[in-house]
């Protein structure tokens, strides 16, 4: 027979770990919200600078080339077809008649909206017919600065064919 492990704090002290992790977790992200907050925000840098933070953010923080570009049969992203568009890698855990095949063609030009209602979607997550986009896309609430390096980025994208 194996001997049943108890935690030395019994459920309450589980309990209280939990709670203290969420606070700590909630007092974290509103100190974020208030550093940046804080920063000075940018007014739309299009050149190389504004390219160059639109694609750290594209790369690195919303991580659009997951559902946006194909992937090699080993599974890393295909860098040659980059934001062009590729099959959404997973389904919804319940059926949604609503869920996309698909991701589109994001990077390139021209844009699948004017830069204008690019920046929009990514400030307030409205499309151009003035629906939210559905999921599994994320509904982006960038500062316009942001939004305005994202689309230099995916403008400066080219397809490797």
């Amino acid at each position: 027979m194996l001997p049943k492990l108890v935690s030395p704090r019994g459920s309450a002290g589980i309990a209280l770990m939990y709670i203290r992790g969420a606070v700590v977790l909630i007092l974290l992200s509103g100190l974020f919200s208030v550093a940046q907050s804080k920063k000075p925000q940018p007014k739309g840098k299009t050149g190389s600078e504004g390219t160059a933070r639109g694609k750290y953010i594209v790369e690195s923080m919303a991580i659009c080339g997951d559902c946006h570009t194909p992937n090699e049969p080993n599974g890393s992203p295909d860098r040659a077809h980059w934001l062009q568009g590729a099959p959404v890698p997973f389904s919804p855990a319940k059926p949604d008649s609503n869920w996309p095949i698909n991701a589109p063609r994001i990077g390139g030009t021209p844009l699948p909206a004017s830069d204008a209602d690019m920046v929009k979607l990514l400030t307030t997550g409205i499309w151009t017919t003035g629906a939210r986009l559905r999921a599994p896309m994320p509904q982006f609430r960038m500062n316009r600065g942001d939004a305005e390096a994202v689309v230099a980025y995916l403008k400066s994208v080219t397809a490797q064919q």
